[in-house]
């Protein structure tokens, strides 16, 4: 039972790493089962509508997993708020909870710092591309490592967050780190949190503590 269900699991995993879609033999070959089993698998999961194989062509994510994503972010906003508040209060900048929707980063909770005269406005529902700004390129290194990725992403997967100047609005500088799961090396859900703020933010500091509140979301991914 618990080895239908880890396949389950790693199906909507390698699916939803190829957006185009996988055909059953590509599963079956990934899965490391017999073609009868990879069907049977995709079948299960095609009537809880979490992948669809229309036409008996490729397979892809369903509605349903729409559908488990937006009942999973209202409580990882909940968890994230009072984090994303110590963050802002301790780095002195704005701080954001990002996550990916398809090729664009969505802000889904914000907060701000008690003090400072200057400060980004980051509002909530924003959406920017995912190949820019600290957000994109941290969801991206959390991601696994393709032969395209850009520098970049590299060094932010190396790292383990990522550095923006002025790429978004001029004068900005912007640190995030990938939400990871213990002892994996690629991102438990596609959301990073991050600090922005002028030029004068100490990025070293914010680095540490950006990483520090990432990995404290480990328990709860």
């Amino acid at each position: 039972m618990l080895q239908t269900l880890d396949r389950g699991l790693e199906t909507l995993e390698f699916v939803s790493r190829n957006p185009e879609g996988v055909t059953v033999a590509a599963l079956a070959a990934h899965l490391g089962v017999h073609r009868a089993i990879a069907y049977r698998i995709v079948a299960t999961l095609e009537a809880r509508a979490l992948v669809a194989r229309p036409s008996g062509g490729r397979v892809r994510l369903g509605g349903g997993v729409a559908a488990l994503a937006a009942r999973f972010e209202p409580q990882l906003r909940a968890v994230a708020q009072p984090r994303l508040a110590a963050l802002a209060k301790d780095t002195g900048a704005t701080s954001f909870l990002t996550v990916a929707q398809g090729a664009e980063c969505v802000v889904i909770a914000v907060a701000e710092p008690e003090h400072g005269a200057f400060r980004v406005g980051y509002r909530l529902g924003g959406r920017h591309s995912i190949h820019a700004g600290a957000a994109g390129i941290a969801i991206l290194s959390g991601r696994p490592e393709q032969p395209t990725d850009p520098e970049a992403v590299r060094c932010a997967r190396r790292d383990g967050f990522s550095v923006t100047r002025g790429e978004l609005q001029t004068g900005a500088v912007g640190v995030a780190s990938p939400l990871r799961r213990p002892g994996a090396g690629e991102a438990a859900v596609e959301a990073c949190v991050g600090v922005v703020a002028m030029e004068d933010l100490d990025v070293e500091r914010a680095a540490l503590l950006t990483r520090r509140c990432a990995r404290s979301f480990s328990s709860v991914n």
